[in-house]
């Protein structure tokens, strides 16, 4: 079943309604000032021993690439367009940039419990998974009510 809403609103949903919630490069396409009431919401909806998988672009791998000296100009302007969204549309802007350790912060304030960083989610091919310069660009955690 689809369900269209907003992201940053999940009040259609009852307590402890989802068991799981997968987000891959979603969360850094909304508004800072709205992270903290987009996390407690997710939470909000897990049951206990619930999961978020999140995964949004890794702002630490993404800013090495940028500073290598030897990158070529091609890879730094896309590793720019990952940081910051491609801009191809009134949607494609990232108003976030994600560390484990900002990441980890905000999902902590939000009630979650502990969080694992996984290479990969195993469930399909996506975002999360995009390896272009032989390394992950993508930051995948597990976080656990």
């Amino acid at each position: 079943m689809d369900i269209v809403g907003d992201r940053r609103d999940l009040t259609q949903f009852g307590d402890e309604s989802i068991e799981e919630i997968y987000a891959s490069h979603v969360l850094e396409h909304v508004p800072f000032p709205q992270i903290p009431d987009t996390l407690t919401g997710i939470y909000r909806v897990l049951p206990k021993d619930g999961t978020f998988m999140v995964a949004v672009p890794d702002l630490d791998a993404l800013c090495q690439l940028m500073l290598n000296p030897e990158a070529p100009f091609e890879v730094k302007l896309h590793v720019m367009r990952i940081m910051f969204g491609g801009q191809l549309d009134a949607h494609d802007y990232h108003y976030c940039g994600w560390t484990e350790q900002i990441l980890g912060h905000f999902l902590g304030n939000a009630g979650f419990a502990r969080m694992q960083r996984v290479d990969t989610f195993g469930l399909f091919a996506d975002t999360s998974d995009f390896d272009p310069y032989k390394f992950p660009i993508s930051l995948n955690v597990i976080a656990y009510k």
